[in-house]
């Protein structure tokens, strides 16, 4: 049986391939984080969505997200997941980050994305 975060994380990256971006925003809490590039983040679902919209535009329509390994680290309604997430688009070679997510189990018991870093610790040391 899969842990229903990775289904949660297959699910988001079906929706950010296929520009699904009311799927992909119903995955994350109402004031998540997504580090759209380090030292640049946006906060809440509205800020989210958008960011999405534009990270369509500037992969040509054509950006591919697959996950080639997860590991989930769960205490209580709060849980770690650390992955190799594979990124690419038609202007952009394929890459292998060593991302870091943090989901929160609702109050429905529904495990939504709290923080969305698919950058991991390359965030660190990047702030001016």
């Amino acid at each position: 049986m899969t842990h229903p975060i990775i289904e949660q994380i297959k699910k988001a990256d079906n929706a950010i391939v296929t520009e699904d971006f009311d799927t992909l925003i119903g995955i994350y809490t109402d004031d998540a984080v997504l580090v759209i590039e380090p030292g640049k983040n946006a906060v809440g679902k509205v800020a989210i969505r958008k960011a999405f919209e534009a990270i369509a535009v500037y992969f040509k329509n054509g950006l591919q997200v697959e996950q080639q390994g997860l590991e989930v680290l769960e205490t209580g309604d709060t849980a770690l997941v650390l992955a190799n997430t594979s990124v690419s688009a038609p202007n952009y070679p394929a890459v292998t980050r060593r991302a870091t997510y943090v989901f929160t189990k609702d109050s429905k018991g529904v495990w939504l994305c709290s923080i969305d870093n698919s950058y991991g610790h390359e965030i660190i040391g990047k702030y001016a």
